[in-house]
Parts: C-alpha cells; sequence; structure tokens
C-alpha cells in the first residue's frame, strides 16, 4: 500500500478518474458531530473565510484524524495566523488543511521539533517529502487547540484542489445539519452617480424590512429614478448553534430576470482581497457591520455569476419595478427579499455635492505626495476608485484621509527624521493613531538610514511615535531557586506597552530551548517532554526585545531531578 500510494502521487496517471467534487472520500477529522462557528466564505476581515469551522465543545485536545489516506505535504507554525498547521494532500489532487492545533500527533510532532530545534525558531514551515509522513485515512495527526488568531477553541478544516483554491468542503459530502433559512440584518439603497435619486435623496438610504410570516421579508416601498443598487446584511445559522455565519448563494431578480448572483463554492486566495470592494467599505470601517453590494464594480472576484449590467438597476421616470432578492443555504433553505420600486424624482431633488480637496487620486495612476518631512506614494491601481483626498501634516501628525476608501494594494508612507538626534531615531516608528483616544498603534517600520518607511492599506491619521520603555518580563509559575521536579511546564508573561514585541531568545545553561508564545495571553511555554533540560541545576536566561530593539534580560535559576 505504501509503494502505492507514492506510485499514485509520482504518476497521478494512474489514479482513476473523480468526479469535480468526490463523496465520501473525505470523512469527519473529528470524533463528535459536526457543528459550525464559520462557514466556507462568509465575510471576514479583509478576506473569505478559507473553510469550515468545527466546534470543539469548548475544549482542547479533542483527536484529530485525517480526513483520507496521503501524505503531510506542509507543516507551519505560526504565532499569528493559522498557528499550529497541517497539510496533506491525497491521491485524489486535493489537499486538506488543519489550523489552530494544540500540537500535532507524537510522529508529526518529534519532526516538527527537531526542525525548530535545529533552527532555533518556534515559527517554522516545512515542507516533507512524499514519503516522509505518510498517513492514513481517520489515523491520529493532530490534536485540536486554539492557536495563532483563533478567536476560542476550534478547528479550522479546508478541502484545496491543485491549484491551491479553497473550495467548500459541504460539497465532498461533508454533512451539517440545517433546517432553517437565512435571515437579513438591513437593506440598503445606492445612488450610483449624480443622476440617480432614491427617495428624493442622492444618498445612500436604509430601507425599512417588514419580516413576513413564512421568514421571508418586504422591503418598504422606495421612490428612485437613475441608476441604482441594493445591499443587504445576511447571515445563516445552522442547527445546534447561535453562530451568525455566511450564506452560500444570493441572486437576484429585476422584473421577473435573474440579473445578478454571488456563488460561494471557490474562490483563490490571490482574489480574497477584493472582499473589501465587495462590501460597503465605508460602512464597514464606520459601524462594523458589512454590507454586500449587490451590484458590481471594478471588481474581479470569481463569485459573481449571471451578471447583467453589472447588477445596477436603471429605474425610469414613471415606470414600476419588482426587485427580489433570493439568499439560501448550502442545504438550499432559502429566504426571499421584496423590493417594489415607483420611477419618480422630485424637482426639488439635488445632487449631493463631493468635498474638493487639491489632492485628486486617479486610481490607474501613480501619485506621490510630499508635505515638510512626510511623503506618500500610492502606486497605481492602489485603490479601485477615484477619490478627493484629505492630505494634512501637522508637526508629525498626518492625517490621511479616514479609513473609509478600500485598497487592493500596499501604499507607502515615509517620514524624514534626520533632524532627530541618533539615540532618539532609534526609539522612533510610524503608528497609527486609533480609536477616541488616538492610541499609536505600531505599525510595521523599516529604517533606512535617515527614513521611516510604513506599507500599509489602510488610511487614517498617523504619527511619529516613541518607544523608551523595555519589555516586561514576568515568571507566572515558578521563582528563582525553585524546584520543579513535579512541573511538565515553564510558564513566563511578556509584554510591551510600545511598539509591542518583536523577537525572543531563551536558554537553559546557554542552550536554546523552544518556547511557545501565545500572544493572546502574551504567555510563554516550554514543555519540559522537549528532553533537552538535564541537568539538576538550571539557569534560565530569556531575552526580549520590542519593534524598535528596546529588551529586557531575566535570568533565574530551578532546579530538576
Amino acid at each position: 500500500m505504501r509503494f502505492l500510494l507514492i506510485a499514485l502521487f509520482i504518476f497521478p496517471g494512474l489514479a482513476i478518474a473523480q468526479n469535480p467534487y468526490p463523496q465520501d472520500y473525505f470523512s469527519n477529522p473529528l470524533e463528535i458531530p459536526l457543528i459550525l462557528s464559520g462557514t466556507f466564505a462568509e465575510l471576514r476581515s479583509n478576506h473569505f473565510h478559507s473553510g469550515i469551522d468545527i466546534k470543539t465543545q469548548q475544549r482542547v485536545g479533542l483527536k484529530v484524524k485525517a480526513s483520507a489516506d496521503g501524505f503531510v505535504s506542509r507543516i507551519k507554525v505560526s504565532h499569528y495566523g493559522y498557528g499550529k498547521a497541517l497539510y496533506i494532500t491525497h491521491p485524489n489532487g486535493y489537499t486538506t488543511v488543519y489550523a489552530h492545533l494544540q500540537k500535532f500527533s507524537p510522529e508529526i510532532e518529534a519532526y516538527v521539533k527537531k526542525q525548530q530545534y535545529k533552527k532555533e525558531s518556534y515559527e517554522i514551515e516545512l515542507f516533507p517529502s512524499a514519503e516522509t509522513l505518510l498517513v492514513k485515512k481517520d489515523s491520529l495527526i493532530a490534536y485540536s487547540g486554539n492557536s495563532g488568531g483563533s478567536g476560542g477553541p476550534h478547528l479550522h478544516y479546508e478541502i484545496r484542489d491543485n491549484q491551491e483554491r479553497p473550495i467548500n468542503p459541504m460539497l465532498f459530502g461533508i454533512d451539517i445539519a440545517d433546517t432553517s433559512g437565512p435571515y437579513v440584518k438591513s437593506v440598503y439603497a445606492y445612488p450610483l452617480d449624480k443622476n440617480a435619486f432614491i427617495n428624493n435623496s442622492n444618498e445612500k438610504q436604509k430601507l425599512r424590512l417588514i419580516p413576513l410570516n413564512n421568514g421571508d421579508y418586504a422591503v418598504e416601498n422606495i421612490q428612485a429614478v437613475g441608476n441604482i443598487g441594493i445591499g443587504i446584511e445576511t447571515n445563516d445559522r445552522q442547527n445546534y448553534a447561535p453562530n451568525a455565519n455566511g450564506v452560500y448563494n444570493i441572486q437576484t431578480f429585476f422584473n421577473g430576470n435573474r440579473n445578478f448572483e454571488l456563488d460561494f463554492k471557490r474562490f483563490s486566495f490571490s482574489e480574497t482581497k477584493h472582499i473589501n470592494q465587495l462590501i460597503d467599505y465605508e460602512h464597514y470601517a464606520t459601524k462594523r457591520q458589512r454590507i454586500q453590494k449587490l451590484f458590481k464594480k471594478n471588481n474581479p472576484l470569481s463569485i459573481f455569476k449571471s451578471v447583467v449590467n453589472n447588477g445596477v438597476l436603471h429605474i425610469k421616470d414613471s415606470a414600476y419595478a419588482v426587485y427580489k432578492i433570493r439568499i439560501a443555504d448550502f442545504k438550499n433553505n432559502e429566504t426571499w427579499v421584496t423590493l417594489n420600486i415607483k420611477g419618480e424624482k422630485s424637482p426639488t431633488a439635488k445632487p449631493t455635492e463631493t468635498k474638493i480637496t487639491p489632492y485628486y487620486i486617479k486610481a490607474n495612476q501613480t501619485t506621490n505626495l510630499k508635505e515638510g518631512a512626510v511623503s506618500v506614494d500610492f502606486y497605481k491601481d492602489t485603490f479601485y476608485d477615484d477619490f478627493y483626498l484629505d492630505f494634512e501634516l501637522h508637526n508629525d501628525t498626518l492625517k490621511l484621509h479616514k479609513d473609509v476608501m478600500a485598497a487592493k494594494k500596499y501604499f507607502n508612507i515615509t517620514y524624514n527624521v534626520s533632524n532627530y538626534n541618533t539615540t532618539d531615531k532609534r526609539k522612533l516608528y510610524i503608528a497609527r493613531l486609533v480609536g477616541s483616544k488616538q492610541y499609536p498603534a505600531y505599525t510595521t517600520t523599516k529604517r533606512k538610514e535617515n527614513t521611516l518607511i510604513a506599507s500599509t492599506k489602510t488610511l487614517g491619521t498617523y504619527a511619529l511615535a516613541t518607544d523608551t520603555i523595555n519589555p516586561t518580563i514576568t515568571p507566572i509559575n515558578f521563582k528563582n531557586n525553585q524546584w520543579m521536579s513535579n512541573y511538565h511546564y515553564l510558564k513566563i508573561k511578556i509584554d510591551d506597552v510600545g511598539s509591542g514585541i518583536s523577537n525572543y531568545r531563551a536558554t537553559v545553561n546557554g542552550k536554546w530551548i523552544l518556547m511557545e508564545y501565545d500572544y493572546k495571553t502574551k504567555t510563554l511555554t516550554h514543555s519540559f517532554s522537549d528532553g533537552v533540560v538535564t541537568d539538576t541545576k538550571n539557569n534560565l536566561k530569556l531575552i526580549v526585545t520590542d519593534n524598535v530593539g528596546n529588551n529586557s534580560t531575566f535570568e533565574t535559576l530551578f532546579y530538576r531531578k
């Protein structure tokens, strides 16, 4: 069997042809019923969700099993993102992904730790050969956890095709109980140019929803004229869970004809950034509500289907129109929204005035702005739309518009700091001022001679900030000269109130030891099961460095038999 499995990877022509989405090939990766806290392609910050999030009963340490025969093709361990993640490639060309793990199976864990100690790094990415870590269907590969950017214990599970495109796992027969239709939170109508009006206004309008007894919705009748678009805030719930999850399909019909569709079966990672053009980004940035626009403008997403006139509704004066929205989940539970539109414009209606500034950004051109010691570089196609930009500098504080325009590329903010002395210069970083108290949030800052450069996709207010405070290091479960013979772990809390933690290094008796960093709890943990602490008397030394180079050193003695 081992030879056959390897042969199928080397000679894929030997494999039996599969349907596009083979059924019953992939099994449940957990030994408990599948209940979801997140669905495929649901809307997340700056990306679509690339898998399903399976609840683990608010626990960590549940056995995670391989969904099918295959080999471990990639292992990634990170402080953020997926945390501890495992990728298994299968003979049919698909890859399953298991993320936010607590730890790997003993064989895989030993393989990973050997490489971590060799590289002296907790964060690591490995690509084992097809012969190194073979797995059988339903064999133990890991234990569920809460590592990386996870907001609570669960298993993130994906199925990707041979082009690394994530596909909805439910298309492969992964069954989730769901007997109720999606629900709608809000509906908005958008005038799309200065000649379009909705209820005599040239501004976006929130429409009153009227729930119907059968679970569908009516929307208050509107008067409109010109080119308009509709947006919707909608979610779905599966059985046995209260989570507001994403929907599977949205279709719209204008006077009985389908004119727009969003189909969440599959996407590519290269396009997921365009989610911010799918949603009403300004609304999300200011109110944290994701309104999906049911019309298309300057957006290359592949999830658009059956698009007529980009989903735009052209409403003629004195005409009547009916607009319907069909929202469905994977089990084809559906919810309908109906909107009646009367073509009518008041003679007193006027277009909204656009704020004019000296700085007009053309999306298809590169723009370089400079004021005093600060310059900003917007490269071609940084933004989706043209707009007038607010650009003001007061001392070292840069007002760079508001965070209301979606960006698809990074732009650079550069500060010339040659007027600072050498000592002060080393402690500077570029910060984005956030919240009502304008907290200086560290923005990744590169140093090049007398300049500081930050690359970002977020407009807003930026400033130079100074960090002269060293990180703090606090032991959690031990003190100096303590006997730790009966302890399984060594735990330390690290924190930094300024620019944030950049890196850390721990040694015992001069030898590097592996310490796992959980940024959510600000905790470093070393497991004595690694077997590297073998002496009775042990000198622990930990150095923690922040993002501008301030560092703290902690040393202590502990004893083990």
